[in-house]
């Protein structure tokens, strides 16, 4: 049976893990089709993973599987569980790696949360945590879940058994506290970055109908740098720009180099936009 199971982990190139894992899913389901989201997530870097996760699987087909092995907590008591969302199912440890994914659901007083926790599930999904062990590899690795639960699971899901069948319902998930852009006193919206991508491109957690609507300019304050206005293109500006990335949030980036050296700057760094109305 043809379906397609996205991959994303920490597990990079040059170890032999990832292709362990495709191999258990090939041995189950030979028409699978694997595709890779990305292997370079930094070790244990879960919100990394989840920006990554959230950035991909909506350009997928209907029903594509989305297995999502950043796993810190393998061995543990942490659940694995599967998530049914009206377009996509994901297989993944409860550790927050499936943030973005919920998130369009969460009701707005679900969204700050300040720290890791669990969220109740709105009625449109359906989660299960993963109990039954007749259905992974024997034995099971207390090291490597995503090559004897995660892979022979999405495998077995990808011919057509129903989540259910793997284990138990749940009706809630971990959420990993997700900023929120947010106005200062000074009329200012305050930012921050939440992914620096492989250029130094600083992508924030401020998204195209956060900005003023109307023509007001805007200066983008960064650092100890001001940008003014934004640029369509990242060529369309020398030096520092801004623009909003392909991703929907608005980044800074640095033409011909890495604004994130540049500045010197982190994840968790704020931002702030200043509009031509509080300047």
């Amino acid at each position: 049976m043809e379906a397609i199971i996205t991959l994303t982990s920490d597990f990079g190139a040059t170890d032999a893990y990832v292709a362990a894992m495709k191999g258990v899913i090939l041995s189950i389901n030979p028409q699978a089709k694997l595709v890779d989201i990305c292997h370079s997530i930094q070790p244990q870097n879960i919100a990394q993973a989840a920006f990554i996760l959230g950035t991909a699987y909506q350009f997928f087909p209907p029903r594509t599987i989305h297995m999502v092995v950043v796993d810190p907590g393998v061995g543990t008591d942490r659940r694995a569980v599967i998530l049914r969302t009206p377009s996509a199912d994901f297989i993944a440890p409860d550790n927050g790696v499936l943030s973005y994914v919920i998130q369009p659901f969460l009701a707005k007083s679900e969204e700050n949360n300040v720290s890791p926790r669990q969220v109740e599930l709105q009625p449109e999904l359906e989660a299960v945590a993963i109990t039954k062990p007749q259905f992974w590899r024997s034995p099971v690795s207390p090291t490597f879940h995503g090559r004897d639960i995660f892979a022979p699971v999405a495998a077995r899901l990808s011919l057509g058994l129903l989540p259910i069948e793997f284990g138990e319902a749940i009706t809630s998930v971990t959420m990993l506290p997700l900023p929120h852009p947010y106005q200062a006193v000074d009329g200012s919206l305050v930012g921050h970055i939440i992914h620096i991508d492989n250029f130094g491109d600083l992508v924030t957690n401020i998204k195209s109908n956060d900005l003023p609507q109307t023509e007001p300019a805007i200066t983008i304050g960064v650092g100890n740098q001001l940008i003014s206005g934004l640029s369509h293109a990242y060529a369309e500006s020398r030096g520092l720009l801004a623009l909003i990335g392909s991703s929907g949030y608005l980044e800074i980036a640095l033409n011909g180099g890495s604004a994130a050296t540049f500045l010197n700057t982190e994840i968790g760094d704020e931002i702030r936009i200043i509009s031509g109305d509080s300047q």
